[in-house]
Parts: C-alpha cells; structure tokens; sequence
C-alpha cells in the first residue's frame, strides 16, 4: 500500500508540473475579430525570450545527463579495476570510449539548441 501511494504521488507530482508548464499556452487569448494577427514587436520578443529560456532548459538537462552518466561511468570502472587489476586496459578503454559517446551526445544537443537559437 505504501508503495502504491509513492507512485500516486509521484504520478501527481509530474502532473502538476506539465500543468504549470503549459499555462502560458492556455493563456493566449483570440484575436477579437477572428483574423490572426500580424506579429508585433511584442510577440517577437516574447518569441526570442521562449526560444532562451527553451534553449536554457534544453542545454542543461543535457549536461546534467551527461554529468551523471560521466560520474557513474568513472565510477563503476573505477571499482572493476579495483577487483580486476588485471584488465586495466580493457577497463580504461571501455570507459573512455563510453564517455565519448556521452559527450556526443552534448555536442548534439548543443547544436539542436543552436539551431533553435539561430534557425527558428
């Protein structure tokens, strides 16, 4: 039963966040006379502010990933070439190569949040 409440809280935990997170777009209002409007100066700066705060949020969940991926990684290759002194080599080389990949995929994020900043 304990367990079932954690997940009904969790659950609602992420609900209330996507919630809170897509109130600005619940809050656009109409155009009065049914035609869009032509962009203001305005919107186009509300635009650039969403395209940041996007770009904030995109960059730093990819380096927090990356960052934990990174520790644990070090980590655990750290404790095998502890039991295993023998396959040091093999060890090492896994790891390096593994947080190559890790940090790829940075990189990629890097330019998707590029590509937003300059391109949309």
């Amino acid at each position: 039963m304990n367990e079932l409440l954690k997940k009904i809280l969790v659950l609602a935990g992420a609900m209330v966040l996507m919630l809170s997170l897509a109130a600005p777009a619940f809050a656009a209002a109409a155009p009065e006379d049914g035609q869009p409007a032509a962009q203001t100066q305005e919107e186009e700066g509300s635009t650039i502010g969403l395209k940041a705060v996007a770009a904030g949020i995109a960059i730093g969940l990819a380096a927090a990933g990356g960052a934990v991926g990174m520790g644990l990684a070090t980590g655990k290759s750290t404790e095998s070439i502890s039991r295993q002194p023998e396959a040091e080599g093999k060890i090492r080389t896994m790891m390096m190569l593994g947080l190559v990949f890790i940090e790829t995929a940075i990189i990629y994020a890097l330019l998707v949040v590029i590509l937003i900043i300059f391109v949309l």
